[in-house]
C-alpha cells in the first residue's frame, strides 16, 4: 500500500474551494487527471454518503483499471468540515488483486497568503497504482481545481 502527499496554493477563499470538492458538476470538471474523462454517476455530499466516478482514458492506448479504457470507482464521505477537510474513503471496481482494496484521500484546506492551503493526502494506494503516475494526476487535477476556482 502506497500514499502520496501533493500540497497546492488557490487564489480563492476557502469557503469557495471546499464549494467545488463536494459539488458534484465541479468535480466532473476539476477531479479529472489530463487525458480522461470524467462522469459523475452518484454523489451524496455527507458523511456517511456515497458516489461513483467514471474516468475514461481518450486515447486507446490507455488501459483502465475496470475495463478496455476506464477507471471506475465507489466511494463514500467518512468526514465533512466546511472550509477545513474532506475526507473519502474510495475503491476501483476492478477484478485485479492488484488494484483492489479500500483507499482514503484526505483533503484538507487552511487559510494561506490570502487565499487557501490545500493538502491532498492520498493513502492505501494498491500495489498495482504506480505512485509517480497517482502524484502527476493529482498534480493535473489540482491545476484544474486552480482554473475552476480562481476565475470566480
Amino acid at each position: 500500500m502506497g500514499t502520496t502527499r501533493v500540497s497546492r496554493h488557490l487564489a480563492a477563499p476557502r469557503s469557495q474551494v471546499y464549494a467545488a470538492l463536494i459539488d458534484p458538476e465541479a468535480v466532473a470538471r476539476w477531479k479529472v487527471p489530463a487525458g480522461m474523462t470524467c462522469v459523475v454517476h452518484d454523489f451524496d455530499a455527507r458523511e456517511g454518503g456515497e458516489f461513483r466516478i467514471s474516468l475514461t482514458y481518450r486515447s486507446p492506448e490507455r488501459q483502465g483499471k475496470t475495463d478496455a479504457h476506464t477507471d471506475s470507482y465507489r466511494g463514500r464521505f467518512v468526514t465533512l468540515v466546511p472550509d477545513e477537510r474532506v475526507v473519502e474513503v474510495d475503491a476501483f471496481e476492478t477484478d485485479d488483486p492488484a488494484l483492489a482494496g479500500e483507499m482514503t484521500i484526505t483533503i484538507t484546506l487552511t487559510e494561506a497568503d490570502g487565499g487557501t492551503g490545500l493538502v491532498a493526502l492520498h493513502e492505501g494506494l494498491p500495489s498495482g497504482v504506480s505512485l509517480a503516475d497517482n502524484e502527476t494526476g493529482w498534480r493535473e487535477s489540482l491545476d484544474r481545481l486552480a482554473a475552476l476556482v480562481e476565475r470566480a
